[in-house]
């Protein structure tokens, strides 16, 4: 049996909107949009630059119906550079580019073979003894297991099982076209080129059960690098699979305990010194980062009462690091020290700490002010919100981060 290898992709989400950036920061969003089809265009030169001998994409690769025929252009522009060296793309549609979903289209390079979404299909490459079985979405919510009816292995060949699946579940990502590792590995074949989930994992090994991720991380949910997988077959068998890394912006996170911070510029030396590693493994990559700041800190109550002035000041290290490093979102988790000293309250002032406690314990303004929450998350744009956590934090919560802000607006206090 002849030696090869093929690329393996999987949801490349071409034409995914950046919601949440770009209600931050539109050209942010833009410089994040354009990593996406950037991206895609690094996986077609890596994939000519390795001598690769075919690809496999393995799902999704547009985010949904068309706005306009620019993204199917894209694509066929980049394929086309793969059909002008000769090497055969086979294309699965996914949940998100399910014939149900993408009506538009775009006539592609006749080296582009898709599976049918009606029944399992199999393509035969004879010069390098390969067959690849696969089978489309139809729609975009498919709950039956389709590996069960994907054919038997042919005899001699090596035999790529390509499917859009959750496997037994893998959340966030919505159970699709469910199976078990068994299902797979009982078909006899000798890699399973899966899709849908959007990081990384060697599911098995033997035979290779892979799901290579996306290629290009969309939000919060999709950190560290993103790309594909170069597959190397000797003598019928892998002998190598290598990651193709093609992200060009990624989403990171970073925590930071506060604790020893007694002012802002102790803050500020200490997320700089933070932001250095963090740049350095990005590989200079454009960066969407959630900072969250933890710890027990006298500078709770400062913290919380000039949120504002500190997401500026936080991105203003941010530059001073970086060029292209944008705050996502800022979360502050901070503690009060224990024991610390409390602002005294003057002789026949008002004690606003009590009256917030008797509010917390109130029923009515309780439910008032849950009330008030909900009706202003309804007006919001349901991608604007976090769905564990719409507004941060819990009612009780916010009360007691209230209260910090009350007693720091009242003491007057300069960090």
């Amino acid at each position: 049996m002849a030696s090869f290898s093929f690329v393996h992709a999987a949801d490349l989400h071409l034409g995914s909107p950046f919601r949440g950036l770009s209600l931050k920061d539109p050209v942010v969003a833009d410089r994040f949009a354009d990593a996406t089809r950037n991206a895609f265009t690094a996986l077609v030169t890596r994939t000519l630059e390795a001598g690769a001998d075919f690809l496999v994409i393995a799902g999704d690769i547009y985010d949904g119906e068309w706005q306009d025929n620019s993204v199917g252009l894209f694509f066929n522009r980049e394929i086309a550079r793969l059909d002008r060296a000769g090497i055969p793309v086979f294309v699965l549609r996914g949940n998100h580019d399910a014939e149900s979903v993408v009506t538009k289209s775009i006539s592609l390079p006749g080296n582009v073979r898709t599976f049918a979404a009606r029944r399992p299909e199999s393509h035969v490459l004879e010069d390098l003894g390969v067959v690849l079985h696969g089978q489309s979405f139809a729609d975009r919510h498919v709950p039956d297991n389709l590996a069960r009816a994907y054919p038997p292995p042919v005899a001699g060949k090596f035999n790529i099982g390509v499917l859009h699946t959750s496997l037994t579940g893998r959340p966030p990502h919505a159970d699709y076209a469910p199976c078990s590792l068994e299902d797979l590995t009982v078909k006899g074949y000798d890699y399973w080129a899966l899709g849908h989930v959007h990081q990384y994992e060697e599911v098995h090994l033997d035979p290779p059960v892979v799901f290579p991720g996306n290629l290009q991380g969309r939000n919060i949910r999709e950190t560290g690098e993103k790309g594909a997988v170069l597959v190397t077959v000797e003598d019928g068998r892998v002998s190598g699979l290598e990651r193709l890394i093609v992200d060009e912006a990624r989403f990171a996170r970073l925590e930071l305990d506060v604790g020893p911070c007694e002012s802002l510029p102790d803050l500020l030396t200490l997320l700089e010194a933070a932001l250095v590693p963090l740049a350095q493994r990005s590989g200079r990559r454009p960066l969407a980062l959630r900072l969250r700041l933890g710890g027990d800190t006298p500078m709770r109550a400062w913290l919380l009462a000039n949120r504002t002035m500190l997401v500026d000041e936080v991105q203003a290290a941010f530059d001073r690091v970086e060029q292209d490093i944008w705050l996502e979102k800022l979360v502050l988790d901070v503690a009060a020290v224990p024991d610390a000293a409390t602002s005294p309250i003057a002789d026949n002032a008002l004690d606003l700490s009590v009256l917030l406690e008797d509010a917390a314990a109130d029923p009515g303004l309780r439910a008032a002010g849950e009330a008030c929450l909900a009706d202003f998350g309804r007006k919001l744009p349901g991608h604007a919100l976090d769905e564990a956590a719409p507004f941060g934090e819990d009612l009780d919560r916010l009360i007691l981060e209230a209260k910090a802000v009350l007693a720091e607006r009242i003491s007057g206090r300069e960090r």
